[in-house]
């Protein structure tokens, strides 16, 4: 059964908190469970958060008996960024995955991820990332992404701001891609839904206000592309969205951007838009079957 909070008092910490935010997740949640459960690195815990789903959601995780794996249900829907937010509020780790529920690790991603920031002495760097594989709604890897002109190593983080402004794109990648430290993300604070589709975008800037980023050249995470996923519903706003979120960075001081960046970030995001169109129609036409149900669209 789904833990309270009171019984989920943690008598030790583990190193990561891998956190899955789940909604209508019945499709896929199973395959983003083991993909967690087969890291190489296993001093972790698994937080899942169903953000009250009315289908099988619940029974499928409690099918799951790995007693790393902590599982919450709300009482009520509280929509996708209370649930990204109570996902931070119940991990305990020294550091914090995000995963969404349709997403997938690579075995090795913990690890990896892990032996930068246990290596950063100094804690300099806010936040590890790194190349991811796309897939479609039945697994079939269909591109790798890459951060842009970069091998393996650190990135100054206002030059990661820079860079995702002047290609008007989310460059660092989706949740599942990013590890970072709890105690940065308490003094950071929570997530913001005012830019919704750039939610995450939002936070590693704000991250990256206190550090660099390292990148890492291998795709250790996939990120699954499907009809009913937040990005693909809202389809060609994608770019007014973006550009929303410049006008909403390029007024805060703190991250020194110029007025070239802006305006090189308004077109770039517009052109984006238009390939990114046309990569979903790619992948959404190249499944068979019923559609499923994946990433939350906001009831």
């Amino acid at each position: 059964m789904p833990q309270d909070a009171a019984s989920a008092a943690a008598t030790s910490s583990p190193l990561v908190s891998v956190c899955i935010p789940a909604y209508l997740a019945e499709a896929d949640i199973a395959e983003a469970i083991r993909s967690v459960l087969a890291q190489t690195l296993d001093d972790f815990e698994l937080v899942i958060v169903d953000n009250h789903s009315p289908d099988r959601t619940a029974s499928i995780v409690e099918a799951f008996t790995d007693p790393r794996i902590r599982f919450f249900r709300n009482a009520t829907n509280i929509g996708p960024e209370g649930n990204w937010n109570r996902c931070l509020a119940e991990a305990r780790g020294r550091y914090f995955k995000l995963l969404p529920h349709d997403d997938l690790l690579h075995p090795d991603c913990l690890r990896r991820q892990v032996e930068v920031l246990e290596s950063d002495a100094e804690q300099s760097i806010a936040l590890v990332f790194s190349a991811r594989t796309i897939i479609n709604a039945a697994g079939k890897a269909q591109t790798t992404r890459r951060y842009p002109g970069r091998r393996s190593g650190r990135i100054a983080g206002m030059q990661v701001i820079r860079q995702c402004m002047r290609y008007g794109t989310h460059l660092l990648g989706e949740p599942g891609v990013v590890l970072m430290r709890r105690a940065l993300a308490a003094r950071v604070g929570t997530f913001n839904r005012e830019n919704f589709f750039v939610i995450d975008l939002d936070y590693w800037y704000r991250l990256l206000l206190h550090g660099d980023a390292w990148y890492l050249d291998d795709a250790l995470a996939s990120f699954r592309v499907s009809r009913t996923q937040w990005s693909v519903a809202i389809g060609s706003r994608q770019s007014r969205e973006f550009s929303r979120f410049i006008k909403h960075v390029s007024a805060r001081p703190e991250y020194r951007l110029g007025m070239l960046d802006a305006v090189r970030g308004h077109g770039m995001a517009k052109v984006n838009n238009i390939l990114r169109l046309l990569f979903y129609r790619f992948v959404l036409d190249d499944v068979r079957g019923a559609p499923r149900r994946s990433r939350s669209i906001p009831p």
